[in-house]
């Protein structure tokens, strides 16, 4: 079986994460979306809300699983039997970093990625963005699923 994993923070996960996972899925016999459980990053929801909100969004795969993981992604990989990495890229900025990312995984543990170039529609969007949009009252209804929608804004009130 030819497994693939789609990692990434997800906070939140926005329409250009689902496309990413939805274009694996039809790719890949297996698809792991894997929420990276990051200590030195400060997130607005817990891995926890974060999976349950992916999992929500990709219920309609049924070769999608969601999971989370912490350290290395190519102990994760390797632990699970997978071996290729997918990875969406918007821009030439994003491409820098994730070859270096790539040619290292390879390098340490024979893992491939993939590089999906994100729908030009999606080509815009980070978490980052619609976190801050979302912060000051802009609108992110186009950009972000409605229970990724409603979670930022039972959140946002909170602050």
């Amino acid at each position: 079986m030819r497994s693939a994993i789609c990692p990434g923070s997800f906070d939140p996960m926005t329409y250009g994460h689902l496309d990413i996972v939805e274009r694996a899925s039809s790719h890949f016999d297996q698809v792991i979306v894997a929420v990276l459980e990051n200590r030195t990053k400060s997130s607005l929801f817990t891995v926890a809300e974060r999976i349950e909100m992916i999992r929500e969004n990709t219920k309609k795969f049924p070769n999608v699983i969601v999971d989370s993981w912490y350290g290395l992604l190519v102990d994760y990989c390797k632990a699970h039997g997978v071996d290729t990495i997918v990875k969406g890229l918007r821009a030439v900025s994003d491409f820098d970093y994730e070859l270096q990312m790539a040619q290292v995984n390879l390098q340490a543990a024979n893992i491939e990625t993939m590089f999906m170039a994100t729908a030009p529609v999606h080509s815009f969007l980070s978490s980052s963005l619609v976190k801050e949009l979302a912060h000051f009252g802009g609108d992110v209804s186009m950009m972000v699923p409605p229970n990724v929608l409603e979670a930022l804004r039972t959140s946002l009130k909170g602050e």
